[in-house]
């Protein structure tokens, strides 16, 4: 009887996108979003879109992360929009935190 295994998603990434993500790196604070097995995939995905302005697939790879490595920064910018954009993260209670880069 073969053996039936689960394996994870995969998830493509476009050109471009990972230049996105180091330009941010230089940012003096960021937003970490923690993991949350609460909350539906779909709902954390368009709340960190509605947060941040980012597109469907940069959320996609944001949410994915914080559920595969337990955290991901999922905004950079300045200490106001930072807070800014986590206030609307804990709308939902997603768990988050603004910290310094």
């Amino acid at each position: 009887m073969p053996v039936e295994t689960e394996t994870a998603p995969v998830i493509r990434i476009s050109p471009g996108i990972l230049e996105q993500l180091e330009n941010e790196v230089d940012s003096p604070w960021v937003v970490i979003l923690y993991n949350d097995d609460w909350h539906p995939y779909d709902q954390v995905i368009f709340q960190v879109q509605k947060a941040t302005g980012c597109t469907l697939e940069k959320a996609v790879w944001i949410t994915h992360e914080a559920h595969i490595s337990g955290r991901a920064v999922c905004y950079c910018g300045e200490l106001d929009e930072c807070e800014r954009v986590a206030s609307v993260l804990r709308v939902i209670q997603l768990q988050v935190e603004t910290d310094k880069a």
